[in-house]
């Protein structure tokens, strides 16, 4: 799985055909979508007319809540597969743990997985709650967790973190940069100076010294170039230290602590 990738919420179809071909040719080569974004078929053909191999790309998309339970969630992975024009998903997930169903989705998704449609599965904002829930209902571990994930919520999902790096789930990190196209933040700031780098770029490298990967998003072919451009530093732990005291508990989107 590639140590970074290109989300794709809030990117329109006539989106997806103006930067995600410039997204694939500067290197990202894990590209994020879902149903509900309603962009798989521009992602399909943009995929196909890249040139590049299938096999070079990883393609992960997402189970809609309305689609939860074993018949839909069959059903919708097959019309994302559809709709994608792929033999597979590299990576499908439940996208919120919404509904009591969520047991049965999880179930079609194993059974996806067993027989080829989804090379690997996992879930999207669950919490340490909703992992121990289904770690009683099944014997299969998620792959991959997809949460919120930047150091103004850090605090918040520190625990986890952690219970992920215990358990062996790989955490993707969404919208680590969302806040900071809204304003300066000097401490992120300051660093960033330190080491020649931009906000952006730092917060990056911040997500990948925590072992997540990080989904930036944008629509700026500048921006979409230089966030890639984060494997050529390391933070220190001074650095890191900083930016893991910033939280200030606002999230970007919503937060599913309490959702049963």
């Amino acid at each position: 799985m590639p140590a970074i990738g290109f989300g794709t919420w809030e990117l329109s179809s006539s989106d997806i055909k103006r930067v995600l071909g410039i997204a694939i040719n500067t290197g990202y080569k894990l590209i994020d979508t879902a149903k509900i974004y309603a962009n798989e078929i521009s992602i399909g053909e943009v995929i196909r007319k890249s040139g590049f191999d299938r096999q070079d790309l990883f393609i992960t998309t997402k189970l809609w809540n309305d689609d939860q339970g074993y018949d839909s969630a069959v059903s919708a992975c097959m019309a994302s597969l559809e709709r994608l024009g792929l033999d597979y998903i590299d990576l499908y997930l439940i996208h919120w743990p919404v509904t009591s169903r969520r047991s049965e989705s999880w179930r079609a998704l194993v059974d996806l997985q067993k027989i080829g449609k989804a090379r690997a599965i996992g879930v999207s904002n669950f919490t340490v709650e909703h992992l121990e829930e289904l770690k009683k209902t099944s014997n299969v571990t998620p792959s991959v967790n997809q949460v919120e994930f930047h150091p103004f919520i850090y605090e918040d999902q520190k625990k986890l973190l952690e219970y992920c790096k215990n358990n062996n789930i790989l955490i993707e990190a969404y919208s680590p940069v969302s806040r900071l196209s809204r304003r300066v933040f000097p401490v992120i700031q300051n660093i960033a100076d330190r080491y020649g780098k931009t906000a952006s770029q730092v917060v990056l490298r911040w997500c990948i010294q925590h072992d997540t990967v990080p989904l930036p998003r944008s629509q700026n072919p500048e921006h979409i170039r230089k966030n890639f451009e984060v494997f050529d530093f390391e933070l220190d732990e001074k650095a890191m230290t900083s930016l893991n005291r910033i939280t200030d508990g606002i999230r970007v989107t919503w937060d599913p602590t309490g959702l049963r």
